[in-house]
């Protein structure tokens, strides 16, 4: 016998280790594991039937229009960009009175381009206006001011 477990020992060294493990605790924490597990379970199955009842009780369809504020988010993206470009499409290719009084009215936008084309730009007239001490720059500075040269008047 084994002074410690008084337990027959075997001088073999053969067979298993019998005071390795309690397995009254193991079965007891088995137990309630399973216990606790299925009690949250239950629970979790409340807590949901509990929400499903009030959102039931108190589902009504809300229109976001009425409930929020400005600004607020298309509705329809691809049907109000149609609309948008359509609008700008009638501007850039139509026809319309911009000033009736004054006379001014807005055409397409190749036709404007060659109007345009035909009648030409408005140029500056370019007057020469004298610089007495105009300096001219070199490698090493802005030099030494020097007059600038005549031009040619006849041609």
């Amino acid at each position: 016998m084994d002074a410690n477990t008084k337990h027959p020992h075997d001088p073999r060294g053969i067979g298993h280790e019998t005071t390795d493990v309690n397995i009254w605790a193991v079965g007891k924490f088995g137990v309630a594991l399973v216990t606790v597990t299925l009690l949250s379970i239950g629970l979790l199955i409340g807590v949901f039937q509990f929400f499903l009842s009030r959102e039931t009780a108190s589902d009504k369809a809300i229109d976001p229009l009425k409930v929020f504020p400005s600004p607020q988010l298309l509705q329809n993206e691809p049907r109000n960009l149609a609309q948008y470009r359509a609008t700008e499409d009638q501007v850039l290719n139509g026809y319309a009175w911009v000033d009736p009084k004054n006379g001014v009215v807005r055409i397409p936008v190749d036709l404007a381009i060659d109007v345009l084309a035909r009648k030409g730009l408005p140029v500056r007239q370019q007057t020469a206006s004298p610089a007495s001490n105009v300096s001219l720059p070199t490698e090493s500075g802005l030099g030494e001011p020097q007059q600038k040269p005549q031009e040619e008047t006849s041609k």
